[in-house]
């Protein structure tokens, strides 16, 4: 390619009415392509809407970019001062968008189509109500609470949802997880109020209230349960606290917050509370009495107490475990066989616990086995009542962790199910909804609720078109509440550990996953690991926060030790690729092509230069240095590259012979992947410019993205002058070779003339 069609910065000066343009800008030969970056596509709707440019301007047929001026942006002050007019200004109009904002039913109710929607959202509601009943009721052995709060959480959670909620499949109410950690200051707190931590909170027994029979008004109990109601004063100060969390990061736009929690860290982390709800059941299973562990090490305190009773087991809570978990389980695998001919999922759980509650009852089984049972579960509601403040104070930090696991698979599941059926959900919406359903309930004694993804596929497999089966779902519930509550007074207790254990099938298959997570990502499967490790060794709140730290430092390592490269032509093309990766290819004469494929920034500044130095096979630092000092004083350009393995600091090299002659006249760094520089990213470019330039070897950037060459200019590596934006900066790693080439030639030829 000839030095003359070679792209080179050009100055020009154009006018024409309307916004004014830059005058320096790159020209590029007729017979070459313009690449732009993908900063510059991003910012392609805000070029749209600029006024159209004039026919593109050649000189010496070559074409000239005019790079545009871009707004002059406000000051700060400025900013907030019109954001905060503009929300202050109130208008017939605002209010009907904020109001539809905030309520997004409002938008799409008045376009149900119902002849399309109608029957597919009323089956999925019923299968899924259908569902929420037995599960409400085992999920009530978590939370270490009365099965009647789960049905109000289910209730309230679906309506509230349904008229805020963006997502058209998501169903939002009890999740195994937050189950657990609501269970798990709940028996804290009793523990620190001095009630017994051994003695379960499933329905009412007789030494819970002075009153026994079950036509007994929830109202009156609730005056006189003692360990119960403190209980659900727990559940629900925790859960007020986190849904203000959840609601004040949707008024601050926090949405994005949740997507720092990434898809390893949450797998593993329901594979660790998994394993913690598994080892929490056990007992149930077994039908033995062991004390509730706290804190540190749980799990493994769990199972040994299992092994020191388990000789203590009821022989009738054993048998049914083992017929429920094999009729269920069973069940499971014919319907995942079957799936695609079944129209609608069998409710398994809902006939086992039919079936269960009628043996028990007729069989007698409480009373011939001491077989533990349900007992009264009262029907009806009670009056709000507001959260006790000093309890919201015990456990604000028990419910920051609560929010974000909550917003985090909320957000995540929305999200996902939103792709795969093509619309949009936003962010900050579904963290204000899903606090809204945690902040409501809570005064109508409901614990913390969230997405969950089990009933959301289920949804979806029967037929789900919009958030109105949340409502046929709500219906189902309050029909339980109403009248059908007290009928399962005599189901077992080890039934509903059954439930709950299979349902944790999915979660615990997740493993099998682990492997083929390695192969793709070693960093992420250490995050999957150490997360649900940490679950289950210490605890689930240490597992989170082990698991964000692991994300962090995995985040961290990458950008801090990134992959460095010399690259070399691919045959007669203007591509150039890894030399140590690729075979035949072609390193340019005399010119070092150095690709460093991360963001250069303080932590990883050294690495840059031990990998530059390593790979060109000279310590430039050092040999300006050695120069300054004297002539004589040489480093063999050579023993640098031998010794390349060894990334030790950068003035390693000391002791080194430095030739006249270093085998290459010009270094170009493909700066392509280089995302973004600070100011100790700065620094180094501008000192390895300058030991370049004590060495007489030329340092080049190709591929800067805009954002890069602001930071350059603005950093002063560029001077003061247009100029040296020219010689330093080309749109190519092959304009750069060819530019270096050409002037290297030019030089010789100058050299030669005298």
């Amino acid at each position: 390619m000839p030095s003359e069609a070679h792209p080179k910065l050009m100055k020009k000066d154009y006018h024409r009415p309307g916004p004014q343009h830059t005058q320096c800008t790159r020209s590029l030969s007729t017979t070459r392509p313009m690449v732009f970056t993908g900063e510059q596509v991003s910012q392609r709707a805000w070029c749209d809407r600029m006024d159209a440019s004039p026919e593109p301007q050649q000189k010496d047929g070559t074409l000239v970019l005019v790079r545009r001026q871009p707004p002059v942006s406000q000051g700060s002050l400025e900013t907030l001062k019109a954001r905060l007019k503009k929300s202050c200004t109130c208008s017939v109009s605002c209010a009907q968008a904020l109001v539809q904002g905030l309520f997004p039913v409002i938008h799409w109710l008045p376009r149900y189509r119902l002849k399309e929607y109608l029957a597919g959202d009323v089956m999925s509601g019923l299968v899924i109500g259908i569902i929420l009943v037995p599960q409400a009721i085992a999920y009530s052995l978590l939370a270490g609470l009365q099965p009647i709060y789960s049905l109000y959480t289910s209730f309230f959670a679906n309506l509230i949802y349904f008229l805020m909620g963006t997502s058209h499949h998501v169903n939002v109410g009890i999740f195994s997880l937050l189950c657990l950690m609501v269970g798990q200051v709940v028996d804290r707190e009793l523990q620190l109020a001095g009630f017994d931590p051994s003695q379960d909170s499933l329905g009412l027994r007789n030494n819970d209230s002075i009153l026994n029979n079950s036509g007994t008004t929830l109202t009156t109990v609730l005056q006189d349960c003692g360990r119960d109601c403190y209980a659900i004063g727990i559940a629900t100060a925790l859960t007020l606290t986190a849904g203000l969390y959840q609601v004040l990061m949707g008024i601050l736009r926090l949405g994005f917050v949740s997507t720092y929690l990434s898809q390893p860290l949450l797998d593993g982390f329901a594979m660790g509370a998994s394993v913690t709800i598994l080892t929490s059941q056990v007992k149930h299973l077994l039908g033995v009495r062991i004390p509730r562990h706290q804190g540190l090490g749980m799990v493994v305190h769990t199972w040994l107490s299992l092994l020191q009773n388990v000789g203590q087991a009821n022989i009738c809570d054993v048998v049914t475990s083992a017929l429920c978990l094999g009729t269920l389980l069973a069940a499971k695998q014919l319907s995942d066989r079957y799936r695609h001919r079944l129209k609608v999922p069998v409710p398994t759980e809902l006939l086992v616990i039919v079936v269960a509650t009628i043996v028990s009852h007729f069989g007698q089984l409480h009373a011939r086995f001491g077989s533990s049972v349900a007992g009264n579960i009262p029907t009806g509601f009670v009056a709000p009542q507001v959260p006790d403040p000093k309890i919201m104070w015990r456990v604000a930090l028990d419910a920051m962790s609560l929010a974000l696991v909550s917003s985090a698979f909320s957000i995540s599941l929305a999200e996902m199910f939103a792709r795969s059926h093509g619309y949009s959900v936003r962010a900050n919406q579904e963290l204000l909804a899903v606090g809204c359903c945690n902040v409501l309930p809570a005064f109508f004694h409901c614990f913390a609720t969230s997405a969950a993804l089990s009933k959301t596929l289920v949804k979806t497999a029967t037929g789900c078109q919009t958030q109105l089966s949340s409502v046929v779902s709500a219906a189902v519930v309050l029909l339980v509440l109403l009248v059908l509550a007290p009928l399962f007074h005599d189901l077992q207790r080890c039934v509903l550990a059954c439930i709950i254990v299979v349902s944790l099938r999915g979660a615990l298959r997740k493993v099998k996953d682990l492997p083929q997570l390695w192969r793709l990502s070693p960093a992420d499967a250490l995050v999957w690991v150490a997360t649900a490790a940490t679950c289950v060794l210490v605890s689930t709140e240490a597992g989170l926060l082990a698991g964000v730290f692991f994300s962090l430092l995995s985040l961290v390592g990458r950008t801090q030790r990134p992959r460095a490269a010399l690259l070399a032509r691919i045959g007669d093309s203007t591509f150039y690729e890894d030399a140590a990766e690729f075979e035949g290819l072609l390193p340019p004469p005399e010119v070092r092509v150095f690709r460093f494929t991360g963001p250069l920034y303080y932590a990883n500044k050294d690495f840059f230069l031990r990998s530059l130095y390593r790979l060109t096979g000279l310590d430039a630092g050092h040999s300006a240095t050695k120069k300054d000092q004297g002539p004589e004083v040489g480093v063999s350009n050579r023993s640098l590259a031998d010794d390349g393995k060894d990334l030790g600091s950068v003035s390693s090299g000391a002791g080194l012979v430095v030739p006249l002659a270093f085998g290459f006249h010009t270094v170009v760094i493909d700066c392509a992947p280089l995302l973004f520089l600070d100011v100790a990213g700065m620094t180094t470019l501008k000192d390895l410019h300058r030991d370049y330039k004590a060495l007489d070897i030329t340092l080049l950037l190709a591929c800067c993205s805009p954002s890069v060459r602001d930071t350059l200019r603005k950093g002063g590596f560029l001077g003061e002058d247009q100029g040296s934006e020219d010689e330093l900066l080309f749109p190519s790693v092959h304009s750069a070779v060819e530019a270096a080439r050409a002037r290297h030639e030019e030089l010789m030829a100058a050299n030669s003339a005298f």
